[in-house]
């Protein structure tokens, strides 16, 4: 079997609601699909959510790379993963959205050649996994609205955004645990909004709240401050958007910078560099939690089937699907009493209508 073409397409998906975190306000997901198509009946889907801030990396650098791709792979073998992903690695750069959606087409199509669903030639630990839903910066009257809205559906666990201030993240946070009661799990994601000195603020005033964690307190850049809020304070630390590849990872588990990581195959370039990212959470006994960008089903899908494979990823945060509108890949995963399964078909296990 020989790769002979790609076929790209791209999403523009409305949100429902446009959402608020420390840094922006959203109201549309950019996806680009690609489909590697072979001279055998098999192809593989992959899906980029390019992000500008946190990938570098629009929709139009983003099919400029995937247009550039098939020079690289055009007549080469799908199933040898390695080599593929090596190629495309020294030919397409720092792209890491790309090359996580070529990534994820390859492994969708060893999934499907194999007949099998790709969690499960991944490790197959689980069958399924909670999900946080996130909750973006409103008032704190429309965030416990909401809060009630998702619980009453089933949700078990709510990621709260904030990072605009302390004392006003704080109250939203204990509003909304004396709404949903104490059997909801809640995290505090400020997307790298607090200093140290804010953060100790927040988090003395939610010590009562029992927070599963809070998520990239202080800028991504400033690692020096996120270990000094590893240290200091009471609850979990988990490093986000100052992960972005194997060497930060490494990093910030040497040097002990959190206590987790969120893996985004979006910030890493996929489900191949994601594994060593797991296995170097693992050497220092990090919990792992695969987290997503705006993404429509089928992407979420390829974060699923990681997620349910190894033991060590205790967390998923894979709700970016939900509030997108005319997602054609809808279905690619279902939402559960507040867990997520795949179709339990080979590979991502759906196809796409493109």
């Amino acid at each position: 079997m020989r790769i002979v073409g790609l076929e790209v397409t791209r999403l523009d998906l409305k949100l429902a609601e446009p959402y608020r975190i420390a840094y922006e306000t959203v109201d549309t997901a950019v996806n680009v699909a690609v489909r590697i198509v072979t001279d055998g009946r098999t192809t593989g889907v992959g899906v980029a959510a390019p992000d500008p801030v946190i990938t570098n990396e629009t929709a139009e650098s983003v099919e400029r790379a995937l247009a550039a791709a098939i020079d690289v792979l055009r007549g080469k073998d799908p199933l040898a993963r390695a080599a593929r992903l090596e190629d495309l690695r020294e030919a397409l750069g720092p792209q890491p959205a790309a090359l996580a959606a070529l990534d994820v087409a390859l492994h969708d199509l060893m999934g499907r050649e194999a007949g099998l669903p790709l969690s499960v030639l991944l490790g197959g630990y689980r069958e399924r996994i909670v999900t946080s839903i996130t909750l973006g910066i409103e008032e704190s009257d429309r965030t416990v609205e909401r809060a009630r809205d998702w619980t009453g559906r089933g949700a078990r666990c709510l990621k709260l955004k904030g990072g605009l201030d302390p004392e006003e993240d704080a109250e939203r946070v204990r509003a909304v645990r004396a709404a949903v009661g104490p059997h909801v799990a809640l995290r505090f994601d400020a997307n790298q909004g607090y200093d140290v000195d804010g953060t100790r603020r927040f988090v003395d005033l939610v010590r009562d709240v029992e927070l599963e964690l809070i998520e990239q307190p202080t800028p991504r850049e400033r690692l020096d401050e996120l270990g000094r809020v590893t240290r200091e304070v009471a609850l979990p630390v988990m490093a986000d958007e100052s992960v972005l590849g194997l060497r930060d990872a490494f990093r910030i588990a040497r040097d002990e910078l959190a206590d987790m990581l969120n893996v985004k195959l979006m910030k890493v370039g996929g489900i191949h560099e994601a594994l060593h990212v797991v296995s170097v959470a693992r050497s220092v006994g990090f919990e792992i939690m695969i987290g997503c960008m705006d993404e429509c089903a089928l992407s979420i899908a390829a974060g699923l089937h990681l997620a349910l494979a190894r033991s060590q990823i205790e967390f998923a945060d894979l709700d970016g699907h939900l509030d997108l509108l005319d997602d054609p890949t809808a279905g690619a995963v279902r939402l559960e009493r507040g867990e997520l399964v795949p179709t339990g078909r080979p590979g991502l296990g759906f196809d796409p209508p493109f």
